[in-house]
Parts: structure tokens; sequence; C-alpha cells
């Protein structure tokens, strides 16, 4: 029996995926409203065939539960959010649930940990605590790094097809790990050391990151001298080895917009071009804000209550608000000017920000300017409704007269 330890964005996919695919789960998370939910039979959060997985887990017995297991295997996916000063990773949520699994489990027990850490966080955090309660590591506990490699809005499919990095001391026991996760992964699963299964993680959102940085610098550039950054993009990716990204309004979720800072804070006197290129996408939101006073002084629009932002989200067709470039920029626009944006998401329907709408004609009928943020289904499906607006299109998905960045 699998013990899963954190049910969201990443534990609750993992722990439905092994269920329906014959293996034992229970899924464990300390908030009670969650459980509660999930045990009345409702997912959490709007995920492409999560729905699905989820009739074909309860079917195959996944249970849920506030209370840790005993069991010979646990896996960890709670959040490793990053302090915002230091740019190190705060591992206080993994390191809790590790000592809350010591409580309870057995000797010789697995705990695999799914959370993306930086590299050394297992030899610094997580050894130590296990150490100090008792433990040999290796014959007590064996501790396993098995880093999650899938993105909001395909989890279900990249679940099933993603490859996979397994981090062990012990290779026996990383081949055993590595049995569990073939049991639904069809991708290649790799077998290694620990430190080079946290690094690896970091690493591939990082060159992301980085990729996103040049796509984002090259946009602020191309604005300077009044250039097409998307023809001039166009044009270059028509050679065989250039690869460029299109701009946006800045990164948002749990990965892109977090992970490289874990290598700037451990490593701060190397990492100048990682540091560099996050503060390129931080400063994307309010290079957006810009655009739109620009805009507005060449329209000669002087009431703010007229603009509004399409998208709360971070990306497209999915309702995570995680590090959204609109919460970034509703921030920065109401700390110097006091009267938040209009703002609208189909995919957010509960309120979140200070003027925001649940319907998009609404939404469309109190402004006169509109800011895509985000380039959802709906508004691609919809871009008659634009007709007679002013639209800054951030995401380049507009096919009429319209601003970019």
């Amino acid at each position: 029996m699998i013990n899963v330890i954190g049910l969201g964005y990443i534990g609750l996919p993992t722990a439905l995926m092994m269920a329906s695919h014959g293996i034992e789960v229970i899924g464990t998370d300390f908030n009670q409203e969650l459980v509660a939910t999930l045990n009345a039979g409702k997912t959490t959060f709007k995920e492409d065939g999560l729905d699905t997985l989820f009739v074909d887990a309860v079917k195959a017995g996944i249970k849920f539960t506030t209370k840790y297991q005993v069991t010979d295997t646990y896996i960890i996916s709670v959040p490793t959010p990053y302090d915002k000063f230091s740019k190190k990773v705060d591992a206080c949520y993994v390191i809790s649930a590790v000592e809350d699994v010591l409580k309870v489990c057995p000797k010789g027990a697995v705990i695999v940990i799914e959370s993306t850490v930086s590299p050394g966080t297992i030899e610094k955090y997580i050894r130590p605590v296990i150490e100090e309660k008792g433990f040999v590591i290796g014959l007590d506990i064996h501790i396993v790094h098995a880093p999650e490699r899938i993105i909001p809005g395909n989890m279900v499919y990249e679940l099933l097809h993603n490859n996979r990095t397994i981090g062990a001391d012990d290779k026996d026991v990383g081949e055993k790990v590595k049995e569990l996760y073939a049991s639904y992964c069809q991708g290649e699963i790799v077998v290694t050391d620990i430190k080079t299964a946290e690094m690896t993680k970091v690493v591939e959102n990082t060159f992301r990151a980085v990729n996103i940085a040049f796509a984002n610098e090259l946009a602020k550039i191309c604005r300077h001298d009044n250039m097409d950054v998307y023809e001039i993009i166009r044009i270059c990716n028509m050679h065989p080895r250039v690869d460029i990204l299109k701009p946006g309004p800045g990164v948002g979720g749990h990965c892109i917009s977090v992970d490289p800072w874990f290598l700037v804070g451990d490593y701060p006197s190397l990492a100048k071009v990682i540091d560099e290129s996050m503060k390129t996408n931080d400063a994307m939101p309010a290079f957006v804000l810009h655009r739109i006073y620009d805009i507005m002084k060449e329209r000669g629009i002087k009431d703010l209550s007229r603009v509004g932002l399409y998208g709360l989200t971070y990306k497209e067709n999915v309702d995570d608000m995680r590090e959204s470039p609109t919460l970034q920029l509703l921030e920065s626009q109401e700390k110097h000017l006091g009267y938040p944006l209009k703002v609208y998401d189909p995919f957010v329907t509960e309120d979140k920000v200070k003027n925001q709408y649940h319907n998009l004609d609404n939404f469309l009928y109190d402004i006169d300017f509109v800011v895509i943020m985000v380039g959802h289904d709906e508004i691609r499906q919809n871009m008659e409704k634009l007709a007679g607006k002013i639209v800054l299109d951030t995401r380049h998905i507009c096919d009429g007269e319209c601003y970019y960045l």
C-alpha cells in the first residue's frame, strides 16, 4: 500500500493514477475540507481528464484521510515555496511531512519525495531530521527523490507519457521505486543518485525560464525601436537550429517562476545568467502595465475604470492562479494608483480580486480597452466580441487590429 502525502496539484493526480493502475493507495492531506470534498466524490481543481481518472481511482478503492498510514512506502508531494528575499527553497512542508511519517512508519520504509527541491536539500534538511529521530538511513529508512514532471492543463497525459527520474542512495531501492512508477508511466525512467535527480528537475525548468527571458528581452528591445518582435522571431525560427519562444506578460505557476530561484539562492556568485533571466521575467507584468498607460495616452483614454484584464490564471485553460502575471500586475497597479482594473477569467468562478467579473459579455460591456493576459480557448473562440474595443494582446492570438507587447 502507498500513502501519498499532500493531495494538491501534484499529489492528487499521482495518487489517482497509481490507484487506477492497480496499486492500493491512501491519500493523506492535513486540509480537512479538501479531504471531505474528495470523500464526497468531487475533485478539488479543474484539469482535463482528472474527473474521469478520479472515478476510475475511486472504483479501484482509493481512500482519502487526514491521517498518516502505517505502510512500507510513502510519496511526499507537498509544496516547496521559496524565500523571496534569500531565493532559497523553504523545505518546511517537506520536513514536517517527513517528521509525521517517521511517527508511524515501520523500519525499512521507503520515503519518496516528489516535491521539487534545490540540489542538496535532502542532504541538508531531510537526512538530519531522520537521523535525529534515531533512524539509520539505508537500514531503517530509505530515501528516494522522484521529482514530478507534469504541467497543469496536461497532467493526466504527461503522467502517463513523460520520462521520469528516480534518485536513490541504494540502486536496488531505486529500481523497486522505478517498478512502482512503471505501473503506469510509459516514458523512460532513469535511476540515478539523489543530488543528480534534484539538480535535473531544477535545471529543466531553469532552461525554459532562460529561454522565455530571451524572448521577453527581445520584445522590450523591439518595442524600444518600434520593430515587430513576432515577425523577427518567425523569420529567425526558419533557421534549422533556432527555436525562439514567444514573449509574454510574465511567468507564473509553481515551476518556471520558482525553481530557478533555488539555483540563484544556493549559488548567488555563479548563477548570473539565471538571476538576470528571472529578473527579466519578473519585470514583464510591470512592462505590460506601462504598455497599458502608453496606449491609454495614445488613444486619449483617461478613465482607468474602462480598462479590463482578460485572464487571472497563469496559463490557458486551467484554474491555477499561482504566481499569475495578472495578479502581479494588479498588485503593482493598485500599489501605485489605488484603483484596481476590471478582471475576468472563465476558470476562476469565485471572487479572488476586486472588480472581478464572472461573465464575458458583462465584462466587455463595461470596458473600452481589453488586455488579453491569458489565451483561454474562450477568448480565441469569441474574438468577434472584441470588435470596437481597443485590444492589447500579450499572447499574440488576435487576428484583427490590436496592440502587442
